[in-house]
């Protein structure tokens, strides 16, 4: 019914809208805009994952991630992984295959994610941007399995990445194919 942006930030923008409900009754949504991100499942020998190990504000700790970043304007998702996993892993993939595409928060925000395997995996230059302070950790899929069960991995898109290496291939063949076109 009416829309007005409320905050405009250089990674996102905040929205108010006044909705109809089905019922006929009017309500108030916020929701925050962006633009779309990606994380990527960097496989080393097929039976190791990369990790990066960095420290996030809004929470107020360190976090075991998956490398992530967002899509630039212009930019496709499968560009945004790979230069993602240079600029925080300095590894450049050989191959990379999308797994699947989620909503982090459909709650209230617009975000959909790009979630893709990466492998061939050839060391390039690392490119961090300058506010960011990654370590990178290569450890076993079965250790980071275990560190979802232990909660020291608590970011649900790098959870979902590990949990979803377990997929056969056939399964993730067959959800790829159901996938909408990633731009």
């Amino acid at each position: 019914m009416d829309s007005e942006v409320i905050y405009r930030g250089r990674l996102l923008n905040l929205r108010r809208d006044q909705v109809r409900l089905p019922d006929g009754s009017t309500a108030v949504r916020e929701v925050v805009e962006h633009p779309g991100s990606v994380t990527i499942l960097p496989l080393v020998d097929g039976d190791r994952v990369m990790l990066v190990r960095q420290y996030r504000y809004a929470v107020g700790e360190e976090t075991w991630e998956l490398p992530a970043g967002g899509v630039k304007p212009g930019e496709s998702p499968e560009a945004a992984a790979r230069r993602e996993l240079e600029e925080e892993t300095g590894h450049a993939a050989g191959e990379l295959e999308l797994l699947t595409f989620f909503y982090p928060t459909p709650g209230f925000c617009s975000e959909r994610m790009w979630l893709y395997r990466a492998g061939g995996l050839t060391p390039v230059r690392r490119r961090p941007e300058a506010d960011e302070d990654i370590r990178v950790e290569t450890v076993s899929l079965a250790r980071a399995r275990a560190m979802v069960r232990q909660g020291l991995i608590r970011d649900a898109k790098t959870i979902i990445g590990v949990l979803l290496s377990q997929s056969p291939d056939g399964e993730r063949r067959r959800n790829r194919e159901a996938l909408p076109d990633p731009e």
